[in-house]
């Protein structure tokens, strides 16, 4: 009989935070740690991916990370 791994649901949003930087580097072809510090200082972690995880989650990897790119960029257009 398999083991069931409960996961707290915690670990589960942070690692789609996580997913959702590396998608937006890889698409942008740019560091993790650069577009983690660019979201970081637009508090866009926990003004935007953390409060819409619900919809977010449901998306392509590929539709993330274009929605992540269109984000950061209108963000940091309003600076």
């Amino acid at each position: 009989m398999d083991k069931v791994i409960n996961i707290p649901q915690t670990q589960i949003v942070l690692a789609f935070v996580a997913t959702c930087i590396e998608a937006t580097a890889r698409t942008l072809g740019v560091s993790y740690r650069e577009v983690f510090m660019r979201m970081k200082r637009l508090g866009m972690i926990e003004n935007y991916i953390l409060p819409n995880y619900g919809v977010l989650h449901t998306e392509s990897r590929e539709n993330i990370a274009l929605d992540m790119i269109e984000c950061l960029n209108a963000w940091e257009a309003k600076l």
